[in-house]
């Protein structure tokens, strides 16, 4: 496909270095050369040093050729105007990023007057995110996800005796016709390789045929458990806070939002009635202490600074809070999470950028997508073209650690593949996908031939 990124930012970035790893051609237009020329440098695309807004540089630029326009400056008028100008020039479809919660509530109205096919907001989609964690996560079909005849469940290890210490690996000989598609580790989601071990802390998902895993389910489940949510502490009260504390406010929980600067908390206070917000620096230890912070459920820190977000992890989780959420921007600090013992880390760079690519790629080729903890993406996509997955033995295929193809619908029949299965056309395939390895999906689906229409 033919798409023209507009701004050269962080998010503009991460989308551009996926789609590049599904061989798409990419122009990106910025007004910042020096950031043109470090893109330059390190990916295969045009650059534009130029203003998006201007209708000429579209024009010059044949965008009516193209099949999508992505706008993500740093502003949402301009990101708006920029996609409605594409439009209207004959870009098949545009996309833009709106932040303002002004907007959160009048998506609909702006997509229809400015003829505008997809908006994506990155705060409402990790608020969203950590939301289906906190109150949904164990209540949508007691933690089982299901498409067509396979079904995912997730159940901690400790609720089967004897479990830790396992080979995941050789958790089939125990649960025939199952595999273990992902497990959770103190807030990090690992894809298992050969020789990987399962812990007594872990969370498993396992993939299978759903009967099986409907049976399993009914043994590892406990009804409601999670969803008693009453005591929430929020430390920061941007866009994210002020996304999450309405949903866990209408949900019922008592929140304390606590935000540092004095005119956002009147805004706060003004919007979000049902909450207490406290006007204080988060990182104060004895602030914590004062407002109960050890009886909280659930403690979430979305500042604006990663080091602030893990410190306050860390303290919520020496203070013995069970869960504890992170919003983490940086990939150099991935790492850091599962020795912290963080039960959830979302960065919504990878999230934003996932939701992007499904929406391109639409049903033609992913049927559908779920979210595992923010940070692995469960997707199923019709074997279709000449797919580099197509008629070879899947330990042919290189995946990285990053990647497994969990199950195959072929027909009726449902496949839980080992190294010797060949995926052929027409074939359903269950992929689980580290965010992190996106540009690494991209180039496993790509079809044959260069910059063609998907």
């Amino acid at each position: 496909m033919k798409i023209a990124i507009v701004g050269a930012g962080k998010l503009g970035w991460k989308i551009t270095e996926a789609l590049l790893g599904g061989n798409h051609a990419v122009t990106v237009i910025d007004r910042d050369a020096d950031v043109l020329q470090r893109l330059d440098g390190q990916m295969d695309v045009m650059t534009v040093h130029d203003n998006g807004k201007k209708i000429q540089v579209l024009r010059d630029l044949d965008i009516g050729s193209y099949d999508y326009l992505v706008a993500v400056t740093d502003r949402d008028e301009k990101n708006i105007v920029i996609a409605s100008f594409a439009k209207r020039a004959g870009c098949a479809k545009v996309i833009a990023r709106v932040r303002d919660p002004e907007h959160a509530h009048q998506i609909d109205f702006i997509k229809e007057t400015m003829s505008i096919d997809y908006l994506i907001n990155p705060d409402l989609a990790i608020a969203a995110e950590i939301y289906k964690y906190l109150v949904e996560k164990y209540t949508l079909n007691e933690g089982i996800f299901f498409t067509g005849n396979i079904a995912l469940l997730e159940f901690p290890v400790s609720k089967i005796p004897g479990l830790a210490g396992s080979e995941a690996a050789f958790l089939k000989d125990k649960f025939p016709g199952t595999l273990v598609a992902a497990l959770s580790r103190n807030g990090k989601v690992i894809i298992p390789r050969a020789g990987a071990v399962i812990q007594e802390d872990d969370f498993l998902y396992l993939i299978g045929e759903k009967d099986l895993i409907s049976r399993l389910g009914a043994k590892v489940r406990d009804k409601g458990k999670y969803t008693d949510i009453r005591k929430v502490m929020i430390a920061g009260g941007g866009n994210i806070g002020l996304y999450l504390t309405e949903r866990l406010a209408g949900f019922g929980a008592a929140v304390k939002l606590i935000e540092v600067d004095k005119t956002k908390c009147h805004y706060l206070a003004a919007r979000l009635d049902k909450a207490m917000i406290l006007c204080g620096d988060a990182t104060d230890i004895d602030l914590l202490q004062e407002e109960n912070l050890e009886g909280m459920d659930a403690f979430i820190s979305v500042t604006g600074f990663d080091e602030d977000n893990l410190v306050l992890a860390l303290i919520a989780k020496m203070n013995g809070v069970e869960d504890v959420i992170a919003k983490i921007s940086r990939d150099s600090y991935t790492g850091l999470i599962e020795r912290m013992g963080v039960d959830m880390a979302l960065n919504p760079l990878e999230i934003i950028t996932s939701n992007v690519l499904r929406y391109m790629h639409g049903a033609s080729r992913v049927i559908g997508s779920q979210l595992i903890q923010g940070q692995a993406e469960l997707v199923e996509i019709i074997a279709a073209g000449h797919m580099r997955l197509l008629n070879k033995p899947l330990k042919d295929l290189s995946l990285p650690d990053g990647i497994l193809i969990a199950a195959v619908h072929r027909g009726e029949r449902v496949i839980i593949p080992d190294g010797d299965t060949v995926i052929r056309q027409g074939d359903k395939v269950i992929i689980v996908c580290l965010l992190s390895e996106l540009p690494e999906l991209e180039n496993l689906l790509r079809a044959a031939g260069r910059f063609g229409r998907a």
